[in-house]
């Protein structure tokens, strides 16, 4: 083994000693074995072969903008100062969590290797997914990162509920955002999110059965997102084209109005916008009120 222990007192765990010699085995090189300053568990910082990591099955995309940007601040900086976090599933795979744009600037680069921070429990990677900040996610990463995870969970550990890793999806409707986004990548997620996020509520079966009831509920906005496409089609032959049309007939047509004091389920709210869409009357929409209401509450953006 390379690489010395920190506190020279202390044993390494079992997990982190089979874990420093499988990286020695696989081409990389331990430098140091270490206890985090707060849980004290074990990890390993260390030089991983580059074309042995990969980015986590669950992550969002990368973005080839900020990418980009990485890799001209690095060249200009002519080193690599920010080690990526990464598990090990399985000898000779390294999964980075945390850090897949900055393993794509090596990849760029061409580098050797990897500096990485290597976590013992592979588990760790649902955990450290929250933490991935390194470019501030927008909504459809967010969502599709999240259904990612899931799945990878409903595989792994299937009796276990949503509520159970509500920290790591952080709140119920990006499940559901995940789903739609992964049947459409074009789908209008910032107007709907205002309404998901008030009705939609963690699960509490198990992920497996969680995973039908969440193709359900996303179902139910597709319907009402169809609908909204008529009523919008219908706005436009008026002359009306404004970006924030889907906001504003969401808006007149939401079962949620501030005066309730308690809010339906998820699917009589998602069954009464259906409704009132089907019913809109887009013969009183004037484009004056759609851009004066823009200007109150600009459109989210996705």
């Amino acid at each position: 083994m390379a690489g010395p222990a920190v506190y020279p007192d202390r044993e390494p765990s079992r997990a982190a000693r089979a874990l420093a010699e499988q990286i020695e085995r696989d081409g990389g090189q331990v430098l140091a074995l270490y206890q985090e300053p707060v849980g004290e568990h074990w990890q390993i910082f260390a030089l991983l072969p580059r074309a042995h990591v990969e980015p986590s099955p669950y992550q969002r995309d990368l973005s080839p903008t900020h990418v980009k940007r990485l890799t001209e601040g690095v060249r200009r900086l002519d080193r690599f100062v920010d080690p990526i976090v990464v598990v090990s599933p399985e000898a000779g795979v390294y999964w980075t969590p945390n850090g897949n744009h900055r393993r794509a600037v090596l990849d760029r680069l061409k580098a050797a290797y990897v500096p990485a921070i290597v976590v013992a429990e592979p588990a760790v990677v649902f955990e450290v997914l929250p933490l991935n900040i390194e470019r501030a996610h927008n909504l459809k990463e967010k969502a599709l990162e999240v259904i990612r995870m899931y799945r990878g969970l409903a595989e792994q550990q299937p009796s276990t509920t949503e509520e159970v890793w509500a920290f790591q999806f952080e709140s119920a409707h990006f499940i559901t955002l995940g789903l739609l986004y992964e049947g459409n990548k074009r789908f209008a997620g910032g107007a709907f999110a205002p309404i998901l996020r008030r009705v939609d509520r963690f699960l509490k079966v198990t992920l497996r059965r969680g995973l039908e009831a969440r193709g359900e509920r996303a179902d139910l906005v597709r319907a009402a997102d169809e609908a909204l496409g008529q009523v919008v089609a219908r706005i436009r032959k008026r002359g009306i084209n404004h970006p924030y049309v889907k906001t504003f007939v969401l808006a007149r047509t939401t079962p949620l109005t501030r005066a309730r004091k308690t809010l339906p389920s998820f699917d009589q709210t998602f069954a009464r916008l259906r409704e009132n869409l089907l019913g809109f009357d887009v013969s009183k929409v004037r484009y004056e009120d759609v851009q004066r209401a823009a200007v109150v509450v600009p459109p989210a953006a996705d």
